[in-house]
């Protein structure tokens, strides 16, 4: 067993989570389904249309945000990875995930999506 398999989440082999973010124009909850993987107590998501999307221009003017999955909702705060190592981590554990779920090609979204981190009970 690794470090991260003791502090995994027990949801970390669902498909999806939900996130909710605050709109920056209107000040009102914004969720969105979504893929993820959990690596300890982080999410790692890839956002394909980067600091476009409105997610993510949400979860940059306010990083509180909360996170479903399964049963469990927490507060998390949220930030776009600009470490390299964790940036490689992300892509690589996320579109490792969902690439043996799908049997698709992700090598081009894997490469060009933003990974953001969701640090789960840091709000």
């Amino acid at each position: 067993m690794t470090d991260d398999d003791a502090t995994r989440p027990a949801f970390a082999d669902d498909d999806y989570c939900y996130l909710t973010t605050t709109g920056r124009r209107t000040g009102a909850p914004h969720r969105i389904e979504i893929w993820f993987a959990a690596s300890g107590a982080t999410l790692y998501l890839l956002a394909g249309g980067g600091r476009s999307s409105d997610w993510v221009a949400n979860l940059i003017a306010d990083a509180a945000v909360t996170v479903e999955v399964g049963d469990e909702v927490r507060p998390a705060r949220a930030r776009v990875v600009t470490d390299s190592a964790e940036d490689e981590r992300a892509r690589s554990l996320v579109a490792g995930k969902y690439q043996e779920r799908t049997g698709d090609d992700l090598s081009s979204w894997r490469a060009r999506a933003l990974p953001v981190a969701l640090d789960l009970g840091a709000n």
